[in-house]
């Protein structure tokens, strides 16, 4: 299981702060867990579309090709973020 955190403006359109998801097995860095949640569809598709998303592995800035692995706490959020 891979531990999902959405922040400001993406929490707000998924109706959701964090969720626990358990992705397929090929999926092996940020960018293909974005692209696998974003094929939820509707809102969900923000998380494609949404400009400059970060992200953030285990509380460390990440990129697109940062390996995930199970157990792992996986952030995205927009390039600013109020309190």
């Amino acid at each position: 299981m891979i531990k999902v955190l959405y922040f400001a403006g993406l929490r707000e359109a998924l109706g959701t702060a964090a969720e626990e998801v358990s992705p397929p097995l090929d999926l092996l860095d940020v960018g293909a867990l974005r692209a696998h949640l974003a094929a939820r569809g509707g809102d969900w598709e923000k998380l494609l579309t949404t400009k400059n998303l970060r992200f953030a592995v285990n509380q460390d800035m990440a990129r697109a090709d940062t390996p995930v692995h199970d157990g792992d706490e996986v952030a995205f959020f927009p390039p600013v973020t109020g309190g």
